[in-house]
């Protein structure tokens, strides 16, 4: 087998290799291919750390397709959970607490129910993110009976998963592992089932007012038969139950669920030793495995149920989906992901990165990690990877052209081809990538790049920036002016002029540039000197200077 350095390859690899030594697996898999699962609560608005999960098995199912192996990815909406907490803001949803999701009103027009609307306001996007996944329903599969099976195996076998409870958690389990959906209110969340008849294959439950403090049961109590959608298992059962019942052969998840003890360990106990089926990768019979790491913004995990973090949804309309799968796909699962792109040159050094990788992948620049970061690039594309590299940019240097000629792609286009900067004419592709990447430059501008990064320049030199020039930076200001006079120059002539003309006048370099910004931007920093003056021109900096 080849040897493989990026890691979605590599954990392929082990992935096949487990399915082919495991004799349950492997006629799975010969039946019904490499099912790659994820599932997610739609509770709300879904972050970006979601989006990581996502990006993750839709990575690995890429991965053993390009083995030639019949993989696919698909995400589920656990829609049967319940309504767990006041909605901040939307004090009319208290109502529906203990209600499962999808039996909840869209709070926005045209959505079937509340899980269908934060469902497809994340998944709507997938096109966008290049994530090819299938998308299902929880609730459509409990009432599709799809879990029947799991569901009678657990419950004539729950003295076996109350054991496993009690051996891991060391303190009682009484309850029994289901809970219905009560016939009269609705509510499963206030549920408990006390009694399963095998023979009459049964549920007694009652719906209690004080089960719960965040949901009030109604009273009532019944019997019923707990297939077909009735109810659902707890959430530690029914991930171990999805597991044979979907056939899933992958399922990851955030490290805070592969903790010892956590919610991973229970499921695999019950998948191995109720319902016979092996974990999924990463886990075994008797290791969880690791889950992936947290995707933090400015040090922070963020969380659906909490509101903290940034939106799945809407995180492209300030960072390209390119950019951003990039990030993602560049680090190992294993590796946390800290990112603000308003810290700093976080969002800077990201773009490098990309544009460092793109070289790699083209062929323009050496690296010894050239089919890693090949495959990142390739991985990192939401449709198909470019035939040819494109006319790069960089973000620091699209952020100066678009702060000199405003809102005009055409201008701007128009002054980065007498530059030199990109090619005269443009492909259709290569016009795209440079609108991109000026879009992206004015967002950054505008929403997260620093002061320093920060200018406007000056039709005039104001009073009050004339005013505030030393002697010496006036006297500096004039000689650097007469040089323009005598353009054009390179970049490198311009810059080794600046110190010539410090050491004529004399004066300190840093009080050189700070003269020269004043009377530029009217302010005392600036983009580099050397290349905003060939940016706006010669001729029209030695105007500007020659009034000091």
């Amino acid at each position: 087998m080849a040897e493989h350095h990026y890691w979605a390859d590599r954990m392929a690899d082990e992935i096949i290799e487990r399915v082919e030594n495991d004799p349950i697996l492997r006629p799975i898999v010969e039946e019904n291919g490499y099912f790659v699962y994820d599932e997610k609560t739609p509770s709300g608005d879904i972050h970006i750390g979601s989006g990581r999960g996502w990006v993750i098995h839709d990575v690995l199912a890429k991965a053993l397709r390009a083995r030639g192996k019949d993989a696919r990815f698909v995400l589920s909406s656990d829609d049967y959970d319940p309504l767990d907490k006041p909605v901040k803001g939307m004090p009319e949803f208290d109502k529906y607490l203990g209600i499962p999701f999808r039996n909840i009103p869209s709070p926005v027009p045209g959505y079937k129910s509340w899980a269908d609307y934060y469902f497809r306001l994340a998944t709507d996007r997938f096109p966008e993110w290049g994530i090819e996944a299938g998308l299902e329903s929880t609730g459509e599969e409990y009432l599709k009976g799809t879990f029947d099976d799991a569901i009678r195996t657990v419950l004539n076998n729950a003295g076996k998963v109350r054991a496993i409870f009690e051996r891991i958690y060391d303190k009682p389990y009484e309850r029994l592992p289901f809970s219905p959906i009560c016939e009269r209110c609705g509510r499963i969340g206030t549920t408990v089932a006390t009694h399963w008849d095998p023979e009459a294959e049964l549920v007694t439950y009652e719906c209690r007012e004080d089960l719960v403090k965040w949901a009030k049961g109604c009273g009532h109590s019944g019997k019923i038969s707990p297939f077909k959608g009735a109810g659902k298992l707890p959430w530690k059962v029914e991930w171990a139950s999805k597991w044979p019942s979907k056939k899933v052969i992958v399922e990851t998840a955030g490290k805070d669920h592969f903790t010892k003890g956590g919610s991973r360990t229970v499921a695999i106990a019950i998948a191995s030793e109720v319902l016979r089926y092996p974990p999924p990768y990463p886990s075994t019979a008797t290791e969880e495995g690791p889950g992936y790491e947290f995707f933090n913004v400015g040090g922070k995990k963020m969380s659906t149920s909490k509101g903290v973090g940034v939106s799945f949804a809407t995180i492209t309309e300030h960072i390209p989906v390119k950019i951003l799968r990039f990030l993602i796909v560049s680090y190992k699962p294993h590796s946390v992901i800290d990112f603000d792109p308003s810290r700093q040159d976080d969002l800077l050094l990201l773009y490098d990165r990309y544009d460092t990788t793109e070289r790699v992948y083209f062929g323009k620049e050496e690296s010894e990690r050239k089919q890693e970061l090949s495959r990142i690039y390739e991985l990192a594309q939401t449709g198909r990877v470019p035939a040819s590299m494109p006319p790069q940019l960089s973000l620091r240097h699209a952020g100066v052209i678009v702060q000199i000629v405003g809102d005009g792609d055409d201008e701007a286009i128009a002054l980065l081809q007498r530059r030199g900067d990109i090619p005269r004419p443009l492909s259709p592709e290569g016009d795209a990538y440079v609108r991109e990447r000026l879009a992206a430059a004015r967002t950054w501008i505008r929403e997260f790049a620093p002061a320093r990064e920060r200018f406007t320049v000056q039709a005039s030199v104001s009073e009050q920036a004339r005013a505030q020039l030393t002697p010496a930076q006036a006297q500096a200001a004039h000689e650097l002016a007469t040089l323009l006079r005598e353009g054009p120059h390179t970049e490198q002539q311009i810059f080794d002029a600046f110190y010539a003309i410090c050491e004529r006048v004399p004066i300190k370099n840093t009080e050189f540039f700070k003269g020269v910004y004043l009377l530029l931007l009217g302010q005392g920093w600036g983009p580099k000197l050397a290349n905003l003056i060939l940016t706006l021109g010669e001729e029209r900096v030695a105007a500007l200077l020659e009034t000091a």
